[in-house]
């Protein structure tokens, strides 16, 4: 099976993944049973051509929408449940958005949208869907505080790394992510369930980290992937005892050396590695050995078409599967004019090992110096006593920006001077001077965004 051979999702389905299924916390719908059933009440032919916005709070409905529309729709639009409502008319003039799926039709009906689409529980089809068209795949950035820059993908490039890896071996998986499957890495899971004829166990917005990992282990997860920040606070939960996958990733964020040690102690059986993944550059390399970076005898190529170089300590990626552009009226090129798409994050060579060191937007300026406040949390987060930390700057009348640290503890009661003595004594032996925290600050719990990136604030 090559990436082309895929024209559309719902023309992939069939008879063989009888069996297969995608749940969330309420629903459990069989994969076979999309084929024969419809979540858009009969008015998909009405898609046909146009470039629909698909807004469904529902992460299973949108799931299902998803299958319906590929190779019906022109292009299709994913809106994380999460999407500010102040960039809904900007991102739909810049789309040329004509129609919108949802399950709350009522909100839209004064949008300006010329055809509402209501969307719903899956009920018989009286007409089977026909396929046709390769239709663009749009999604939103992440990561950024102002309005999201929209991304053009092919369906080819979004599941050009799934089969690469081709299925997965032994028993079928029951796939389960942390993501948003409207978001970039949530979506890589949700295309490899599906292609791969696993099940999937979809998240649940607000849902207790508890509840989440318990009903994880009710449901048999076997492979699962969410970010450093998502596997931090799961293993703060005494609940990650509920489950035990076979295989674990991580992506989205730089997984330091502490956060993979946990999970190995967490899950010794699992298959554990981070894979390097952006919306911008596709999905471009996995490793698997443990250790935090990548071997440096990966850029140039990375395999499976992946080439990689370093440009000023920052990682550029050409491939098949990066997007082909940026759409709106003001949208900037995406790739130079060798093919590569600037990441933006920043690579430091160490022996035979490139490490992450932050993104290159992320910089905290302390006097004129430059800190990478990551750089600063895989410090602090390798003292035993330590969960998770957050490193940001505070205004500072002499250097324009001093360090602060937010701890969270693996026993609030240890919260000591000692403690805290022990963690700048990490920093002073690890990091140059203007680096270390000059405030170090333990805190019951930090912010997670919706993408699963530890939220940055600065004071």
């Amino acid at each position: 099976m090559s990436p082309h051979e895929i024209a559309s999702l719902r023309g992939y389905l069939g008879p063989q993944w009888k069996g297969r299924t995608i749940s969330d916390a309420r629903e459990l719908v069989s994969l076979t049973d999309i084929l024969e059933r419809t979540c858009l009440d009969g008015r998909l032919s009405e898609l046909s051509g146009r470039s629909v916005l698909l807004a469904v709070t529902d992460q299973l409905i949108s799931g299902l929408a998803m299958t319906e529309i590929d190779g019906v729709a022109r292009r299709m639009l994913l809106a994380p449940h999460d999407l500010d409502a102040g960039h809904i008319p900007a991102l739909v003039a810049d789309a040329d958005i004509d129609a919108v799926v949802t399950d709350h039709p009522a909100r839209w009906a004064e949008a300006g949208i010329g055809l509402v689409v209501a969307a719903g529980q899956p009920a018989p089809a009286a007409v089977a869907a026909r396929t046709g068209r390769a239709t663009e795949w749009l999604m939103l950035t992440s990561g950024t505080t102002g309005a999201p820059k929209i991304v053009s993908h092919t369906l080819s490039g979004l599941t050009g790394a799934i089969v690469a890896d081709g299925p997965a071996r032994g028993p079928a998986p029951t796939w389960a992510t942390f993501y948003d499957i409207r978001r970039y890495g949530g979506l890589q899971i949700f295309l490899r369930a599906i292609l791969s004829g696993g099940s999937m166990v979809l998240s649940e917005p607000g849902e207790p980290i508890a509840q989440h990992l318990a009903r994880l282990g009710a449901r048999g997860v076997t492979h699962i992937s969410g970010t450093p920040s998502h596997w931090r606070k799961a293993l703060m939960s005494a609940s990650i005892a509920s489950f035990s996958p076979r295989y674990v990733r991580l992506s989205g964020e730089i997984a330091d050396q502490a956060v993979l040690d946990g999970l190995k102690r967490a899950f010794p059986a699992a298959s554990i590695g981070h894979a390097y993944a952006s919306t911008e550059a596709g999905v471009g390399f996995a490793v698997n050995d443990g250790l935090e970076g990548f071997p440096a005898a990966m850029i140039g190529n990375a395999g499976s078409g992946v080439e990689m170089t370093v440009r000023d300590g920052t990682l550029w990626i050409r491939s098949t599967r990066t997007a082909h552009a940026y759409v709106g009226k003001d949208a900037a090129a995406l790739r130079d004019r060798e093919g590569f798409v600037d990441t933006g994050d920043m690579v430091e060579l160490r022996g035979d090992r490139y490490h992450f060191v932050g993104r290159r937007g992320g910089i905290i300026n302390v006097g004129g110096l430059k800190v990478h406040p990551e750089e600063i949390e895989a410090v602090i987060n390798r003292h035993a006593g330590v969960r998770m930390s957050r490193a940001r700057s505070r205004r500072s009348p002499i250097t324009g920006a001093i360090v602060v640290a937010d701890v969270i503890l693996a026993d609030a009661g240890n919260a000591s001077d000692k403690i805290r003595d022990e963690i700048l004594a990490d920093c002073r032996a690890s990091l140059a001077t203007h680096k270390i925290p000059a405030v170090i600050r333990f805190v019951p719990s930090l912010e997670i965004t919706a993408a699963g990136k530890l939220a940055r604030h600065d004071a």
